[in-house]
């Protein structure tokens, strides 16, 4: 190459076509990385101001919902995820619940992102006589949980069990041959396991859990208590209620030990939490049903069934044959129609059947007065009953009152239906609860969800929660 053709190109000459696109090429990669430097310098300077912002500005408590920053940031691969799974060994049912989280940018606090729901019948109870038997539902569960959890964390991925009710009112030795079963299968999981990993949870925790995932799910921890939700569960064995108390009366009122100091939104907060054990649904279900029974005998009568229904039930180990009292007097009048005849039905008696729930109940709770003024969430078989009645919707929940469940009662004693021969009596329990028990008065509002947020309304959810935040 001669020196004139270097000062050609030098002054502006041509050069050859590779030259140009040499040219052009080094120029677009210098544009593009001056662009991606500036991207992200952009976006830290976001990151900084917003956080700087965020941290003056909001205040410090615990929230389900995202911000734009944690959203961000989770979309750039910058938030590590970390998992918990929860098994809830209930008395009807034993369910396991992964979730997924990250920690926010701004405090640290965990945001929830995903979950897993997977349950299996009976509960574990069922196999008090067996516990090696309920390995295998054990093992179908945990091998849910090992497909959400990636194979990466399922060593620091912490593992708990937690049982209710239904151990509860197992004798010692039966409860600890399950737990001991129980416990080998979670060690076997390769999940991450501590001491406590497996055991019979308290009501009291339950109560606490359940309150604080509907709430956390809501977004209402942290502020005044008053923000708060009182929440109902009711479970197969026991039933919780919880709320934060706004009046000092019910401080006073309130029975020994049903006051727990917890912690939310980074302070200490007074919390009733009352566990009453074997006044669940099917506990009640069976000591209504059973009352004066032989013991030996396992056919019952009930006032709370229809006449014209029969069905078989089994708990506790031992299945009953159960009917309706043929003698019965009440009779509903079907005026016919289409050219039928007229016809009359047999009928439950609405107000002996909701006797027997309130003797039942009676001196058994104690209801503070300020839950009349209280926003309520039930959760757990008050929405399953409400569902099979027809009060709300089975996907989106919805509200109704003491009153409309107490005429859905009336209604299911009133009707005969083989495929929910025990509809009366249930739905009659839940009225006579809210009502008779906890003093409800019939406009008293009560939400009834399964899912918040496409989130399970399940202790579970509070039971992660306590499990990573006190073994960080």
């Amino acid at each position: 190459m001669t020196n004139n053709g270097v000062r050609k190109r030098r002054n502006g000459g041509l050069a050859s076509p590779n030259r140009v696109a040499g040219k052009n090429h080094s120029s677009t990669v210098l544009l593009k990385t001056v662009r991606n430097v500036a991207i992200v310098g952009t976006v830290g300077l976001f990151f900084v101001v917003i956080s700087l912002s965020y941290n003056n500005t909001l205040p410090w408590r615990m929230s389900h919902a995202t911000n734009v920053l944690d959203r961000l940031a989770v979309r750039l691969g910058l938030q590590e995820q970390v998992y918990a799974v929860v098994i809830d060994a209930g008395s009807t049912g034993t369910r396991v619940l992964a979730f997924a989280f990250h920690h926010s940018l701004l405090d640290g606090s965990l945001k929830l992102d995903a979950e897993l729901f997977k349950e299996v019948k009976p509960g574990l109870s069922s196999y008090a006589k067996e516990p090696e038997a309920s390995a295998t539902s054990l093992r179908e569960l945990l091998s849910a949980a090992l497909q959400f959890v990636p194979a990466e964390a399922v060593s620091r991925t912490p593992l708990v069990l937690r049982a209710t009710a239904g151990l509860r009112l197992l004798p010692d030795h039966r409860a600890d041959a399950l737990l001991e079963t129980a416990r080998a299968e979670a060690e076997r999981s390769g999940f991450l396991t501590r001491p406590d990993a497996v055991r019979i949870m308290s009501g009291t925790d339950e109560g606490l859990f359940s309150w604080f995932t509907v709430n956390f799910l809501l977004d209402r921890l942290g502020g005044e208590p008053g923000r708060s939700v009182a929440v109902f569960d009711l479970g197969g064995g026991s039933t919780q209620v919880t709320f934060a108390p706004t009046e000092a009366a019910t401080m006073h009122a309130a029975p020994p030990g049903s006051i727990v100091e917890v912690s939310a939104m980074k302070a200490q907060a007074g919390v009733y939490s009352q566990s009453y054990l074997g006044i669940g649904l099917m506990a009640a279900r069976h000591t209504i049903l059973t009352a004066g029974l032989d013991g030996q005998n396992s056919s019952v009568i009930s006032e709370c069934v229809n006449p014209v229904v029969t069905t078989k039930w089994s708990y506790g180990g031992k299945t009953y044959n159960i009917s309706g009292v043929s003698t019965s007097k009440n009779y509903k009048f079907i005026k016919g129609k289409g050219g039928l005849i007229d016809k009359t039905e047999p009928i439950v008696d609405f107000v002996k059947c909701y006797g027997l729930a309130e003797r039942f109940l009676s001196g058994r709770l104690h209801a503070p007065d300020e839950l009349r003024s209280r926003e309520v969430y039930a959760i757990s078989y008050y929405f399953d009953r409400a569902t099979e009645a027809g009060l709300v919707d089975p996907f989106d929940g919805g509200a109704v009152t003491v009153e409309q469940l107490m005429r859905a009662a009336r209604q299911a004693c009133e009707t005969p239906n083989v495929e929910q021969p025990l509809a009366c009596l249930d739905l009659t329990y839940i009225a006579a609860l809210l009502h008779a028990g906890l003093q409800l008065p019939g406009e008293h509002l009560l939400r009834l969800h399964k899912k918040i947020d496409e989130h399970e309304t399940s202790w579970a959810l509070g039971a992660a929660f306590h499990t990573l935040t006190n073994h960080a």
